[in-house]
């Protein structure tokens, strides 16, 4: 594999449901893509056909996503977020809305200090993502 990023890059480890994690977000964010997507093969340590490593990138950010045995996944919780910002209230409102539905809303969407809308959001894949409009 190639090197993807420089410096530090968050990487999601997925319970074996990487490839719909990784598809359903580069179709939330219309400003996003897959970079690269390779799949573990017999032989390897890991399900066949599973994800390796996708490289994504959702605003000009990279991330990295891979499958591994649902037995050993670690679980995400809402002690590390996911942080982005909206120049446009109805792209914030939309996001939000494909985030929450059929996950968690931890808080808002609210006014806090000198921002007009907060929100802390859990996805239906355990990702927590805190979205912002000013």
């Amino acid at each position: 594999m190639n090197k993807l990023t420089d410096g530090i890059t968050t990487f999601l480890t997925f319970p074996g449901n990487a490839e719909e994690a990784v598809k359903f977000y580069l179709d939330v964010f219309r400003d996003s893509e897959l970079v690269s997507l390779d799949r573990f093969e017999e032989g390897m340590q890991g399900t066949p056909g599973k994800v390796l490593t996708a490289a994504f990138r959702i605003n000009g950010t990279m991330l990295l996503a891979m499958d591994m045995d649902e037995k050993y996944a670690p679980t995400f919780n809402w002690a590390m977020s996911l942080y982005t910002e909206f120049q446009d209230e109805s792209e914030f409102d939309r996001v939000f809305a494909e985030l929450s539905r059929d996950g968690n809303v931890l808080m808002g969407p609210e006014p806090v200090l000198d921002i007009r809308k907060a929100t802390w959001v859990t996805d239906r894949f355990k990702i927590t993502w805190q979205l912002i409009f000013r």
